[in-house]
């Protein structure tokens, strides 16, 4: 463990420390600074000998935590290193935007605020990242199977590095331009910079693993040349079918998905074209108060917005854990994201009625009305308290309601069940040597949950195909938790 007192004398966390608000909205740069070393060692030492570490069960990677934090607090960085990479393929990315659920599981939290497992996850990945190059990891030798993995998000990633170091040749079939999914298009650069995606795929690339970017399977190539091609295939191309939100007047210019609008602001700051959709000087309305609608308010803000307001239906969260949610569960609280904090106004209990708009088809404003909650839970507008809020774009953050797989489903015998993936105990998928994992069939979740079902994948792909794996497979599509096995 780390200091045996630690968590005594260092009662509060040390929150990563940001960039001004009034700099760091002039660009879509990293929203943070890099954590001095000695506070990152300090918040480690807070780690405590609690006999049985929740942290564990929180993480559905499983990782090492308190071990990484006993490494940290010694100053031994390399081994730390080591720790988190047995666990975990990309730290650098939930390092990032993981929510840290091992937080909420953290037996320190019971009555001070838990360690920032999140902060120090960062700061080991940081130093990975220090040396010249990550140090690549090739197989010993080939097997001789062939993989093919349809998707680039850190499902397919996960699943891709995990068989290639174990000897397969692997391709990753990605429909986009670039490499990453969601990481590289839908989650803005202020989150998570591009060039540690580039960074990653260069340390995988030099492992063996092939990438083939701009092929759509099923139109550039059909399903069944795939299943001919390789021993077996991976889906794992997420759930990004945006929520819509059918209200009267929702066909009027100015109102648009969430991700219709953030993929090609990311896109133009890689250097592509600019956006088609600018808040420039508009007076912003976020549907969603999610992840998603965080990133359009970061985004609308950087852009120039004239205003931002975020609507969400439902009532304020609790800012201390509630007692239905009791540890170590993870509670819904109320957070203040980095967007946030760059202003903004946030409602809720806000029903959205209609758009309304203005004589040449684009929207002017939203009919509101207060939530009314339901004896039997239900909820819905309460009338007459409907008013008007000042708009002219709006952007749905609703969540997303499963994969865009026309082809999959009519060319092959893999089918859905309410807009995913259809698989069994083992990933697999009606369709001889075909396996689905992510967010294709878990539905839209967390970048660590995407990172172990990738993992878990690889193993059933591997006991499929010879009849045993040694790789680990931390968690099965039932599991709620962390189920080592």
């Amino acid at each position: 463990m780390a200091d045996p007192r630690g968590f005594l004398k260092h009662r509060e966390r040390v929150a990563r420390p940001s960039r001004p608000v009034s700099v760091r909205i002039m660009d879509f740069k990293d929203v943070h600074v890099r954590q001095d070393e000695a506070i990152v060692r300090t918040e480690a030492s807070r780690c405590m000998d609690c006999g049985v570490p929740f942290c564990h069960a929180g993480c559905p990677l499983g990782n090492l935590i308190p071990e990484f934090n006993d490494l940290v607090y010694r100053d031994d960085w390399d081994e730390a290193g080591a720790r988190l990479e047995a666990t975990n393929n990309f730290p650098e990315f939930t390092g990032r935007i993981c929510p840290a659920p091992c937080e909420a599981s953290c037996v320190l939290g019971i009555n001070q605020p838990a360690v920032s497992i999140k902060q120090v996850e960062e700061s080991i990945a940081d130093h990975l990242f220090d040396a010249p190059s990550l140090t690549p990891h090739p197989p010993q030798r080939q097997n001789g199977l062939t993989v093919a993995v349809v998707g680039s998000g850190p499902a397919g990633l996960a699943a891709a590095q995990q068989l290639t170091r174990s000897g397969y040749t692997v391709v990753v079939y990605e429909k986009d331009e670039a490499l990453g999914g969601l990481l590289r298009f839908g989650i803005p650069d202020f989150k998570l910079e591009k060039h540690l995606i580039d960074r990653r795929i260069a340390q995988m690339t030099e492992e063996g693993t092939r990438f083939r970017t701009g092929v759509r399977i099923g139109t550039d190539m059909s399903w069944e040349a795939l299943q001919r091609r390789y021993d077996a295939v991976v889906l794992a191309t997420g759930a990004p079918v945006g929520r819509e939100l059918p209200l009267p007047g929702r066909g009027l210019d100015g109102i648009h998905l969430a991700m219709d609008y953030l993929v090609p602001v990311n896109r133009r700051v890689a250097g592509g074209a600019p956006e088609p959709i600018s808040a420039q000087g508009r007076h912003v309305v976020i549907l969603g108060g999610g992840d998603t609608g965080a990133d359009c308010i970061g985004t609308a803000h950087r852009q120039g917005a004239a205003s931002v307001t975020t609507l969400a239906i439902g009532r304020r969260p609790p800012e201390q854990r509630p007692e239905h949610q009791p540890w170590p569960t993870v509670p819904t609280l109320f957070e203040v994201a980095s967007a946030h904090a760059e202003g903004g106004e946030r409602t809720y209990l806000a029903s959205t009625v209609e758009f309304l708009g203005d004589a040449d088809g684009r929207v002017r404003a939203l009919k509101v009305a207060e939530t009314e909650i339901r004896a039997d839970g239900t909820r819905g507008p309460r009338a007459g308290t409907e008013h008007e809020i000042p708009a002219d774009l709006v952007l749905l953050a609703l969540g997303f309601t499963g994969a865009d797989l026309d082809e999959l489903v009519d060319r092959s015998a893999v089918s859905l069940e309410r807009g995913l993936v259809v698989r069994d105990e083992t990933y697999a998928t009606q369709a001889p040597g075909v396996f689905a994992c992510g967010d294709v069939s878990r539905g839209a979740s967390l970048v660590v949950w995407a990172i172990a079902e990738g993992r878990a994948v690889a193993a059933e792909v591997d006991r499929f195909l010879t009849g045993d794996t040694m790789l680990p497979a931390p968690v099965r599509p039932s599991d709620h938790g962390f189920v080592l096995r």
